[in-house]
């Protein structure tokens, strides 16, 4: 789950993380009294939506030349007129893709004299199974652009468990930023904050970008990007009431709902299939023979029949899917339940898109004599190279 950067950086300043005074703007009666209770005569206004390359960004609804979804103000005029040019409006950015986002929140912010910018994350090294500080003197920039053309300038330092930020991985720290003075004093409380906050949160990545050395030598979060562990979040009613369902697809809100493992994407063929890996699987060989998944969707080893009527209901929602694969190979879950479900399906939303379905494994016979007994228009295919060619050819000769 993510939250918004005003979110993310109250969680981090309860840890004791250094963040610069804020205040949400939820609606334009909101702006006053931000305004009041910050300093001034710098403020930054900033947009809220769950994707990066807001600075860079363009609103669909201002001209070409306007300024991004991250602007200063220098008066309360200023910040009054931003307002009122992005509350409400569409933001597009590299992430977004060019539907962009509406942007429904603001971040109202004090301003800081910057010497430098940082990168620093902290995330889960795969290689090692231990969780690390990804650290670069690159901050404000893209960590993937950094990592391509000058990846020696990222540095990953594991920290161990049972250890924690010990001194010896501050002094990584310090080196890999080429901190001194205030910013190197600074250093253990900071990166032990951080880490606290992103294990004892259950953080699946917490993202600092950029970190800033302040002209006065000390350290500041200018920037928070959080993720949590969606399967620790019954541990953390807290964050849990972060929750914004208004940046979430909405089949995906439906999907959590039914305990199915739901991500839309942008392809025009629907995919429920059991397991991960072979969800995965069956996206690239949709891929392989010229079409594009609409989405991942992995019912469970465990599923129900209200549960697959409630896959396929989810799927058929989406306006861009112009045709169906069910993939299943039963060996915890049973055909006959895929097919029970499938057919449910069918008569409580209709069928308007060819349908392909394979079957394999457990009860698999009893599942084609569902299908087959029913009045539901289904090619069957005999494997997943056969179904994924059935699919992409009903789907381009329908179009």
């Amino acid at each position: 789950m993510n939250i918004h950067e005003y979110q993310a950086k109250a969680v981090l300043k309860s840890f004791g993380a250094p963040v610069a005074e804020g205040v949400p703007i939820l609606t334009k009666n909101d702006v006053d009294a931000a305004i009041a209770a910050l300093p001034g005569p710098l403020y930054v206004v900033k947009s809220q939506i769950h994707a990066g390359g807001r600075g860079k960004g363009k609103f669909v609804e201002l001209a070409e030349d306007a300024k991004g979804g991250v602007r200063l103000a220098f008066s309360p005029e200023e910040v009054k007129s931003h307002v009122e040019e992005m509350l409400g409006n569409t933001l597009v950015t590299k992430q977004t893709g060019p539907k962009g986002k509406q942007v429904n929140r603001l971040y109202l912010e004090d301003g800081a004299d910057i010497a430098r910018e940082l990168y620093c994350s902290i995330l889960v090294n795969r290689e090692t199974g231990k969780v690390a500080f990804v650290a670069s003197t690159e901050g404000g920039m893209d960590i993937e652009a950094v990592a391509e053309e000058t990846p020696e300038k990222i540095h990953t330092i594991d920290v161990d468990v049972e250890d924690g930020v010990t001194d010896a991985v501050v002094a990584q720290l310090i080196k890999a930023y080429e901190l001194d003075g205030a910013a190197a004093a600074e250093a253990p409380a900071l990166f032990g904050a951080l880490y606290k906050a992103f294990v004892e949160k259950d953080m699946a990545l917490l993202e600092v970008n950029p970190l800033i050395v302040m002209e006065n030598g000390s350290l500041r979060v200018l920037d928070a990007k959080v993720s949590f562990d969606g399967n620790a979040l019954f541990r953390h009613p807290d964050i849990m009431e972060l929750r914004d369902e208004t940046e979430e697809d909405a089949k995906e809100i439906e999907a959590s709902k039914h305990d199915l493992a739901y991500i839309a994407l942008d392809g025009d063929i629907g995919c429920m299939v059991n397991g991960a890996g072979l969800a995965m699987a069956t996206m690239d060989i949709i891929k392989l023979y010229g079409a594009e998944p609409a989405n991942f969707l992995d019912v469970g080893g465990g599923a129900t029949t209200e549960k697959v009527t409630a896959a396929f209901k989810i799927i058929t929602s989406d306006p861009n899917v112009k045709g169906i694969l069910v993939n299943i190979f039963g060996g915890i879950m049973r055909c006959d339940v895929i097919a029970e479900g499938v057919v449910q399906a069918v008569k409580e939303v209709g069928l308007k898109v060819p349908l392909v379905v394979r079957l394999e494994g457990t009860n698999v016979e009893k599942g084609k004599e569902i299908i087959n007994s029913s009045d539901v228009d289904v090619v069957a295919a005999n494997d997943l190279d056969d179904a994924a060619q059935k699919i992409v050819a009903a789907v381009k000769g329908a179009a």
